[in-house]
């Protein structure tokens, strides 16, 4: 059996005690590794400074081989921080306003792409299986076929693909488009972002979609498809499970008094629609007083992307906006908004979900968030919470039990928490039931093989 090769920019490396990262996504991986044999390479997270980086640093775990490489300094700016974080996540995300184009940014997002490449290109052998992941990698296929590689190379984009009147706003569209079309499968989370990759391809000519999924660009051909994402379902639910009993979320049982919790878990970004959020909190309050000093919103919400001036302005706007509200609506014994600007374990982030009656998901753009489907297979069976959802994620177009909100419809939001605190037990029950039926069929194990069998598949 051919080995499976995973790139990403980042690697999971299980730490001297075996355990992996937590993650759905880590667990996947490695459990596709594990049983195939096969390398992960990516980015160690650290910089050489201004010199080369040393050789590939190889760790053998099993019968998978961790391949890490350091950056240097003006990589991880240029690339890392530069293109890919301040040009293609915006751009994604449709903040055409947040983009900010530099052409030595763009040169060192495609340098640092074939730097990727010809580390890469010594471990491979001809049989191997390629499957890069998400946009920092868009160029990795391309570098490899100009070195002449015919292996079956897949690649999977975690976030949102734009519609061509977005993408073209990009001075390197045409490049970035032909980078996709090296791959043999694009997979994407949703049906749209796969329509919106199809008329960005046959807008200005640059390939043809000969029928359903199936591409030619470029002088090649390869298909398209979407494979939306999943978790670890059963065993996030018995971690929720085993969670309850956890002393930190003893405490938040006791610190909320018997309120009701909602519960928002994001990392800090513009993309999350927080501020849209903690408005309509506010407006829920403000036009439901029979549920003041009844109701606490947790909202967990770790740094990210410190370095970049757009993430370190957001910091403090969230804080600032959390404690305005606070400072309005509070009373001497009820802080209606907890807000924790860091990250908390996994244990105790699915006791939470458990505790919450209502879980806020409000991104106003997303790929697909995991949060959602974390939150569902967290309840109680018995008594399970209400997920509000934001349209514009790919989970909303799965999870339909859900509160289905527009993000920057402040009152749309808040009269989904209204009818979600009040929803009666049956109707949560059988809105539960249905998503988390959903979830374990379609787990992230299956998301994983599916793609596979696709991408191996002539």
């Amino acid at each position: 059996m051919s080995r499976l090769i995973i790139v990403s920019n980042r690697v999971s490396v299980p730490d001297n005690k075996g355990a992996a990262a937590a993650g759905g996504l880590a667990v996947a991986l490695q459990a596709a590794l594990a049983e195939r044999g096969g390398v992960w390479m990516g980015w160690s997270g650290k910089s050489s400074g201004d010199i080369e980086p040393e050789p590939l640093v190889l760790t053998q775990d099993g019968n998978i081989t961790y391949a890490l490489t350091d950056l240097t300094q003006t990589d991880v700016e240029e690339y890392y921080q530069g293109f890919a974080n301040r040009v293609l996540w915006p751009i994604c995300h449709y903040r055409l306003d947040l983009a900010e184009y530099g052409r030595k940014e763009m040169a060192s997002y495609f340098r640092v792409n074939r730097f990727f490449a010809h580390r890469l290109a010594p471990l491979l052998e001809p049989e191997d299986t390629i499957w890069v992941h998400d946009y920092h990698l868009i160029p990795l296929a391309a570098e490899l076929r100009e070195m002449g590689f015919k292996n079956r190379i897949g690649f999977f984009l975690h976030i949102p693909w734009p519609p061509a009147d977005v993408l073209f706003t990009m001075p390197v569209h045409e490049e970035i488009m032909r980078g996709l079309s090296s791959y043999d499968l694009l997979g994407f989370q949703t049906k749209y972002d796969l329509e919106n990759f199809a008329g960005c391809l046959k807008r200005e000519g640059m390939g043809v979609e000969n029928s359903p999924g199936h591409f030619s660009a470029h002088g090649h051909n390869f298909r398209g498809g979407a494979y939306s994402i999943g978790i670890e379902t059963a065993a996030f639910a018995a971690f929720a499970r085993k969670a309850a009993a956890h002393s930190v979320v003893r405490k938040a049982r006791q610190s909320i008094e018997g309120r009701d919790l909602i519960i928002g878990v994001d990392r800090l970004d513009y993309s999350k629609g927080i501020t849209q959020r903690i408005d309509a909190f506010e407006r829920f309050i403000t036009n439901n007083p029979a549920h003041q000093r009844r109701v606490t919103y947790l909202q967990i919400t770790p740094k990210s992307r410190s370095e970049v001036p757009e993430y370190e302005a957001m910091q403090h706007a969230v804080a600032e906006q959390a404690g305005r509200v606070n400072g309005a609506i509070g009373t001497v014994d009820w802080v209606p908004i907890r807000y924790i600007n860091r990250s908390i374990s996994r244990p105790v982030l699915a006791g939470l979900y458990r505790l919450a009656k209502v879980g806020l998901v409000t991104p106003l753009r997303d790929g697909m968030n995991l949060v959602a489907k974390e939150y569902v297979a967290a309840q109680d069976p018995d008594d399970p919470g209400v997920l509000v959802l934001s349209r514009f994620a790919g989970a909303a177009r799965e999870l339909k039990g859900a509160l289905l909100v527009n993000p920057y419809d402040v009152d749309d939001t808040a009269n989904a928490l209204t009818r979600g605190i009040n929803m009666p037990l049956e109707e949560r029950r059988e809105r539960w039931r249905g998503m988390m039926d959903h979830l374990l069929e379609n787990d992230v194990s299956r998301w994983c093989d599916v793609f596979l069998a696709d991408l191996r598949a002539e």
